[in-house]
C-alpha cells in the first residue's frame, strides 16, 4: 500500500511539469483594419428623382441614372475625397398647359464620412447644375441652371476593388427666366440612389 502512495506521488511530480509546459494561455485575435479606401474610382447608379417646379404646381418625377468618379483619402478611420456625376432624368410633369422636366444634371462634390473596415458612412456637399425644360402647346424652352446638392449615404466594399452603396441627395436648382411661362422657373429635388464603383 505504502508502496503505491509512493509511486503514485512521483509519477505526479515528474508529470506536472510536462503538463505545465504543454499548456498554453489563449490569446485573443488582435483586429486589424484590412480595408483601404484610398485612390480613385468610377461607377455607375440607378435611382428615382421627385420634386417641385418653383412659382409652378408642376412636380416632375421618374427614373434617373448615370455615372460617377472621384478619388479618396484615407486617414485612420476617417476618410475625406472628391467627386463628380453626370445623371439623366425621366423626371418631369404637367400642370394646366405647361409640362416641365429635369433631363439631366451633374453634380461636383466634397465627401467626408467614416470608414468601419469595408463599410463607409458619408456626407456630402457641393455644386449643381442641370437643365430645365418648359413645353406649352408644341413650343419648348430650355434653359440650364446652377446650384447646390448635399446628402448623405453608404457605401460598402465588395472586395478589393468593388463597393456597392446607397445614396441620397438633395438637389436644388436656381431659378431662370423662361419666357414660355413668363416668369423664372428652377427645380428642387430629391434623388434617392444606388450605384457601385470600381476602384484602381
Amino acid at each position: 500500500m505504502m508502496r503505491t502512495i509512493c509511486g503514485a506521488a512521483a509519477f505526479a511530480i515528474t508529470a506536472g511539469p510536462a503538463a505545465a509546459a504543454d499548456f498554453e494561455p489563449y490569446a485573443a485575435p488582435v483586429l486589424t483594419r484590412t480595408y483601404t479606401w484610398t485612390g480613385p474610382y468610377v461607377g455607375g447608379q440607378l435611382g428615382y428623382e421627385w420634386g417641385n417646379t418653383t412659382h409652378n404646381p408642376a412636380r416632375p418625377w421618374g427614373i434617373a441614372g448615370g455615372i460617377q468618379g472621384g478619388y479618396n483619402w484615407q486617414n485612420g478611420a476617417f476618410v475625406i475625397g472628391g467627386e463628380a456625376d453626370l445623371t439623366l432624368s425621366g423626371a418631369n410633369d404637367t400642370f394646366a398647359p405647361w409640362k416641365f422636366s429635369n433631363p439631366w444634371f451633374g453634380t461636383l462634390r466634397g465627401r467626408a464620412g467614416y470608414g468601419f473596415n469595408n463599410i463607409l458612412v458619408y456626407a456630402t456637399l457641393g455644386f449643381a447644375f442641370g437643365g430645365g425644360r418648359a413645353e406649352v402647346g408644341g413650343s419648348s424652352e430650355d434653359r440650364t441652371h446652377p446650384g447646390w446638392a448635399a446628402g448623405g449615404g453608404m457605401e460598402v466594399g465588395l472586395t478589393s476593388a468593388w463597393s456597392a452603396r446607397v445614396e441620397y441627395l438633395f438637389i436644388d436648382l436656381a431659378d431662370r427666366p423662361f419666357r414660355l411661362t413668363g416668369v423664372n422657373n428652377g427645380f428642387e429635388s430629391s434623388v434617392l440612389r444606388l450605384g457601385f464603383s470600381y476602384r484602381f
